[in-house]
């Protein structure tokens, strides 16, 4: 259990990217000395803005955030900076370093063992599978032993094996530990209290006991809410009936009704807003491309990855309309690179048909052009095909707000890009949807409705997924496991 020294204290923290983005308005919380918390919030609100106030990467607009004195902090980020792709694994855990480690080797060794990886220290970062970049991500934190460790959506791309090896880390981690995840059954398994970002007031309130429980307690604290907000709501309605009866009547009444106006507005005043913080992306379809018909595609050999070199190995796989394709396999066996040759060799017509219109979901949204705005992105995808109203009504249904179509894709966060991709493929209206683990970094309220729509796709599907309950709610007519061959 925590002890009682407290090592971040967030004192009436403001801070906002511009005027158009506040993200946190007076905030205080405080984490104790070997507390394993979960930060919550929905997607956007900033969660990975605390964690860079707290190592110091941000600074506060107003108040301050107090760390303890030579406070070490280490944070696993979701995504590999693209300028660190080119580096080898060696330089990149190098670079965890302000100077040269003693036996960089073998602290690189021990710390891939602890989350279940063995490449080579030469082999590229871009060369890695995206679970394996997971995993190096993760390392890189663990591998400076820090006194405050922050886990941003750790278990992305991490398979079965490597979310139990996960899980083991932090509840032996005899340190601090903060992590964000949309993992709730991962949460719940060490979580001893939560931080909860509210999008709508720009406060933290910090709450003790297991993620379940905490949850469970925040859905009754909101419906308290509502249930005050309707009582109060019919309570001004009266009283402004009465108000306004009285104030016709004239003379001795209509400064009663003077004095009633003045209570309803310090009512109105009171009244709790109806919170908004569990809204959940509204149900959607991705329509089908029309007058598609026979094999869709055909797939005579994989490369599959052993002892860290690709191998070809005959397969016999071939998916018409309305067929779906599940693969399988350990990080690191091929499976993005395999749904990468698919799509890249498409404009030749190798493997799909051609003329088939592709939905690729990207791990690392590098389908999205980062400099385009939301909107950009949108029209471009509608293809002169709908109305502003109808885009922008398409927006909002993924909760994307007006704000948000004005923002460049590289500035949003993780979850959004994963809507903003979702929002897309439903407006190219593709005659494949190839998706690598289109669950990542998404708000877990969203994955049912999803789920709902990839289901009731009408073209072909090839999916990879480490998700089992998403995968439980899709149809999938063939399986490939990479890792079998």
């Amino acid at each position: 259990m925590p002890g009682d020294e407290i090592i971040v204290k967030f004192n009436n923290v403001s801070f906002g990217w511009g005027i158009n983005k506040p993200i946190l308005n007076e905030a205080n919380f405080c984490i104790r000395r070997g507390a394993k918390i979960t930060l919550m919030g929905q997607n956007g609100a900033g969660k990975s803005t605390i964690f860079q106030l707290m190592t110091g990467e941000l600074k506060p607009d107003s108040g301050a955030v107090n760390t303890n004195k030579d406070l070490t902090i280490a944070t696993a980020k979701q995504v590999i900076p693209r300028g660190d792709l080119k580096l080898t694994v060696k330089e990149f855990f190098e670079n965890c370093f302000s100077g040269k480690i003693y036996d960089i080797d073998k602290k690189i060794r021990d710390v891939l063992e602890i989350v279940n990886l063995v490449i080579p220290h030469d082999r590229l970062i871009k060369n890695l599978s995206g679970g394996q970049q997971a995993r190096v991500l993760l390392a890189s934190a663990l591998i400076q032993d820090p006194d405050l460790l922050l886990l941003d959506e750790p278990t992305n791309n991490l398979d079965k094996a490597g979310i139990e090896h996960l899980t083991k880390f932090i509840i032996d981690y005899p340190k601090t530990c903060i992590v964000i995840s949309h993992d709730a059954d991962f949460l719940n398994i060490f979580t001893q209290g939560v931080l909860y970002l509210d999008i709508f007031s720009k406060k933290v309130e910090q709450y003790a006991g297991d993620y379940f429980t905490v949850v469970e307690e925040i859905k009754l604290r909101l419906e308290r809410e509502r249930m005050k907000s309707a009582r109060l709501e019919k309570d001004i309605s009266h009283r402004k009936e009465q108000a306004n009866f009285f104030a016709q009547k004239g003379g001795h009444l209509r400064d009663v009704s003077s004095k009633m106006k003045k209570k309803i507005e310090e009512l109105e005043g009171e009244a709790v807003e109806l919170k908004r913080e569990d809204k959940t992306i509204k149900n959607f379809i991705i329509p089908a491309q029309k007058d598609i018909g026979g094999v869709i595609v055909q797939l005579n050999s994989v490369a599959v990855a052993k002892n860290h070199k690709f191998v070809n190995k005959k397969v016999n796989v071939t998916l018409n309309k309305r067929e779906r394709l599940l693969l399988t396999g350990p990080n690191g066996v091929g499976k993005t690179t395999l749904l990468e040759k698919l799509a890249s060799g498409h404009a030749k017509g190798e493997y799909i048909k051609a003329g088939v219109k592709i939905g690729y979901y990207r791990q690392d949204f590098s389908t999205l052009d980062f400099n385009a705005t939301v909107y950009q992105t949108f029209s471009k995808a509608m293809d002169g095909a709908g109305t502003e109203q109808g885009l922008r009504a398409h927006a909002a249904g993924f909760l994307l707000d007006a704000e948000i179509l004005k923002a460049k894709i590289g500035s949003l966060s993780e979850g959004q890009k994963g809507l903003v991709a979702f929002a897309t493929i439903a407006l190219e209206k593709p005659g494949l949807l190839i998706l690598d683990e289109p669950t990542n970094h998404i708000n877990f309220r969203h994955i049912p409705v999803i789920a709902k729509a990839i289901n009731n796709f009408d073209g072909a599907i090839i999916l990879v997924s480490h998700a089992q309950d998403f995968v439980e709610k899709i149809r999938v007519d063939f399986a490939l496991d990479l890792g079998l061959l």
